[in-house]
């Protein structure tokens, strides 16, 4: 028998009204909090709006605001699937069920009929923020003293179980459950819910930070192989995988809607509700305020790298996503960056080869990317269908442009490196320079590869981060390796 079966066994007799809380409690997620990433998502040059109804229109108002101007997508938010066994269990044995939420009511009322079978709803209106004491006296007025079970997951609950006649709650922790208990000793906890820190590291994306590992490009095609050298590249590498950590955080907490509707993406943590979306904002500003911390230890120039790559990353999160072949500039943009702010770390000067490089590459990698996505969301259409790609600008139709803009950019990047072999630097760098035109066929070779991979939808993850992982990819590395090491 299930927790919540359990908890309606022994409730009483069938005419008492079961009232449920949403925020923690029936949903794994917070209704304002939602609503508010959705408004920044749409809106991100009124963030400032946030603030000003909170402090000078209070929080009810706040909540109206953000209904009125922010679709958090009701239909996709994740259930909790013991809160729910809850519900229908009373309604199985003929109780009627009510909804009582802090968040305004339009958002209450589409969850109620989402779930459907709900009796009624009291949310926040009228200026009156329905939590805590609020609540207990609206739920008084209506059912009466002890005229009402309650389940709930919060501090702010305790006055309305304290009204309730039995009290049912999700715990989020095993103090608190402790704390309900000492509370109330014949209480139920219908449901325990903690956040398993595998999936906190999860959410950071961590497999992502293999394209951090552009920061040393600098350290080998400079030849800086010093212990102070080394360390100021770690350091720089750490920078970077923190920063992009807190950009991924971000992002994934604005595309919670159309990540929500993703086979795959559905299943990260925000996504899923495993872990809160207060976690992801908190854990996003901790990590770029240390990422800048630690940054001050490198020159200037690096701190102001990092900076703008971060900058770029929450315009490309907001806005420059949504915009065709604008999104693409920037992804190269983000990667190139990775590999400039390894040669400021080190104190050494960009040199142009190296910015022309990374800048045909680098956009051939960002194309190669968006294909790969296209060809994937390609699949399954039928006949007559034009599918595009949810959150971009790009239809399937572009990929017969995109196919042609990535080669021809890669291998744009394989023309700059053949230049390269004439200039005075690789002599001053290299005893038998000639050797480094091997080079060029394996660049070909595995520009070419990618590219074929993502028309066959085999590329199923980002470019950089397949090419750390792909057994061919790194035997591909290792013969450029090898090409360096014989041409010293």
């Amino acid at each position: 028998m299930s927790a919540a079966s359990a908890a309606i066994r022994d409730v009483g007799t069938n005419d008492v009204p079961l009232v449920v809380d949403v925020d923690g409690t029936l949903i794994k997620s917070d209704l304002l909090y939602e609503s508010a990433l959705q408004f920044l998502a749409r809106f991100p040059l009124e963030a400032w709006r946030l603030p000003h109804w909170l402090f000078t229109e209070g929080k009810a108002a706040l909540k109206q605001h953000l209904s009125e101007r922010a679709d958090p997508s009701i239909a996709t938010i994740p259930l909790r699937e013991e809160t729910v066994a809850l519900i229908r269990d009373a309604q199985a044995a003929g109780r009627p069920v009510y909804i009582a939420s802090a968040s305004d009511r339009r958002l209450v009322e589409a969850l109620a009929e989402r779930v459907g079978g709900i009796a009624g709803v009291f949310s926040t209106e009228a200026g009156v923020n329905l939590a805590g004491d609020a609540k207990a006296r609206r739920l008084v007025a209506e059912f009466g003293e002890k005229g009402f079970d309650y389940v709930g997951d919060a501090a702010v609950d305790f006055p309305v179980w304290r009204a309730s006649r039995n009290v049912l709650a999700v715990a989020h922790g095993g103090d608190f459950s402790q704390k309900v208990r000492a509370a109330f000793p014949d209480a139920r906890i219908v449901a325990e819910s903690r956040v398993k820190p595998r999936d906190v590291v999860r959410a950071l994306r961590p497999h992502q930070w293999a394209k951090n590992a552009l920061v040393f490009v600098g350290l080998v095609t400079g030849h800086h192989f010093d212990a102070a050298s080394t360390l100021a590249s770690l350091t720089a590498f750490v920078c970077f995988c923190m920063a992009a950590s807190s950009a991924y955080l971000i992002n994934d907490l604005l595309d919670l809607p159309a990540d929500r509707i993703h086979p795959r993406k559905s299943r990260r943590p925000f996504a899923s509700g495993a872990v809160p979306v207060l976690y992801g904002v908190v854990l996003a500003a901790i990590l770029a305020a240390g990422a800048f911390v630690l940054s001050f230890g490198l020159p200037v120039k690096f701190s102001l790298a990092l900076l703008i790559y971060l900058v770029l990353t929450l315009a490309y999160s907001f806005y420059l996503k949504r915009r065709m072949m604008i999104d693409i500039v920037v992804l190269g943009g983000l990667y190139a960056i990775r590999v400039f702010g390894g040669v400021a770390a080190l104190g050494l000067p960009q040199t142009p080869w190296l910015l022309m490089f990374s800048l045909f590459l680098f956009t051939s990698l960002a194309i190669v990317k968006r294909c790969s996505e296209l060809t994937a969301n390609h699949q399954g259409e039928q006949p007559g269908e034009k599918k595009t790609l949810a959150g971009r600008g790009y239809s399937v139709e572009d990929l017969r442009v995109l196919f042609p803009f990535g080669a021809a950019a890669g291998y744009g990047s394989v023309f700059v490196f053949a230049l390269y072999m004439s200039s005075p630097d690789v002599a001053a760098l290299y005893t038998h320079p000639n050797r480094l035109w091997l080079i060029c066929p394996l660049l070909i070779y595995w520009i070419s590869r990618m590219f074929l991979l993502s028309n066959r939808d085999q590329l199923h993850s980002d470019p950089v981060v397949y090419a750390l992982t792909d057994r061919i990819s790194l035997a591909t590395g290792a013969c450029v390796a090898a090409v360096l090491a014989i041409s010293l």
